[in-house]
């Protein structure tokens, strides 16, 4: 056994998990970590509850009283970001993993990620491939869309196509050192807030692994106006993130940003002109056939192909829109 291998043992690791109002994901959550194979007497798991009114405390209370390593935290904040840096701050861990509420972890996943961050000095977190979970056929389609590159463009840890460095992953296992050297969560984020800490961690000299090996399940919005408010924010706060390091962080968070301005522009100007007409069917044609293409990776029912194909316009014009919006508010406006 190598001198690294030897150091991977016996490091005690924090698992932050932000919620409010999860009663129906939380138990699942927290059982996860707690049937996971790394050894219990080394970790902590730490509840950052935002105030919730419904049965989210008392279910936590409960698994807390059988399992000492559970502690639940209560945000008055209230908000996610908040909640995580309110994790941190808790952390006795050398090692800080962070989940969602709606998240639930493989066995293997912290175990994995422990002995990532130990061999590779460069590594400053670890995270591995999303499974987009449902609970009806039109949930299902919403994580068939969001499970191809089509709907999420290069989110490799939404597509499991890529492994090794990466610019950013969901449900990061961090080195403690990493915040101490970056800082926590921005606290004026109300989404986004891993994409922009993982954007500093790079910047900070670090590495971010994906390991295709290790899987966290994801339960995804339960329905199409759900779905539409999560990226609509999504696009909203990161022109924020963009204004703040003044760079773009990724260049496929542009895409839906254009697709929105084509059919703004040109619907009005086909009105005056029928080659904007052309241009727009022309465009649109294209996209129906990109959206059809990846639809049929997925199934060939019609129904619900359409449900899928419905499924990539409401992820690319909410976030597109919401990227408008941000631009106007926070650029034009110079809104804080």
């Amino acid at each position: 056994m190598s001198e690294k291998q030897e150091n991977a043992d016996g490091i005690r690791v924090s698992v932050v998990i932000p919620c409010r109002n999860e009663e129906s994901y939380v138990e699942q959550c927290v059982n996860s970590v707690l049937n996971s194979d790394y050894p219990q007497e080394l970790l902590e798991i730490l509840v950052c509850d935002g105030q919730s009114d419904d049965k989210t405390q008392q279910i936590v209370k409960d698994i807390s009283s059988k399992n000492s390593n559970v502690h639940l935290l209560i945000n008055e904040k209230q908000t996610t970001q908040h909640a995580l840096n309110l994790g941190i701050d808790h952390a006795k861990g050398n090692i800080i993993a962070i989940l969602g509420a709606h998240s639930s972890i493989d066995s293997e996943y912290i175990r994995a990620g422990v002995h990532s961050l130990v061999q590779d000095d460069s590594l400053g977190c670890v995270g591995g491939v999303l499974n987009n979970r449902y609970s009806d056929r039109l949930s299902q389609a919403i994580a068939q869309a969001m499970s191809v590159p089509f709907g999420v463009g290069s989110a490799h840890f939404r597509t499991g196509a890529k492994a090794g460095f990466v610019d950013t992953v969901a449900f990061g296992i961090y080195k403690k050192e990493v915040f101490d050297k970056v800082g926590k969560f921005d606290l004026n984020l109300a989404k986004n807030q891993d994409d922009e800490f993982n954007y500093r961690v790079k910047k900070a000299g670090y590495e971010i692994l994906l390991n295709p090996d290790i899987h966290a399940d994801y339960q995804v919005r339960a329905g199409f106006g759900q779905l539409w408010s999560q990226y609509f924010q999504y696009g909203y706060w990161k022109v924020y993130v963009n204004k703040m390091h003044k760079t773009i962080t990724t260049l496929r968070q542009l895409m839906p940003l254009l697709l929105v301005l084509f059919l703004l522009i040109l619907v009005p100007l086909s009105v005056y002109d029928p080659i904007f007409l052309r241009f727009l069917i022309l465009g649109f044609a294209m996209y129906m056939v990109g959206a059809l293409v990846s639809a049929f990776t997925q199934t060939v029912h019609p129904v619900q192909l359409i449900r899928i194909i419905s499924s990539f316009v409401i992820l690319h014009f909410s976030y597109g829109f919401g990227y408008l919006l941000g631009i106007v508010n926070f650029i034009v406006l110079r809104r804080k």
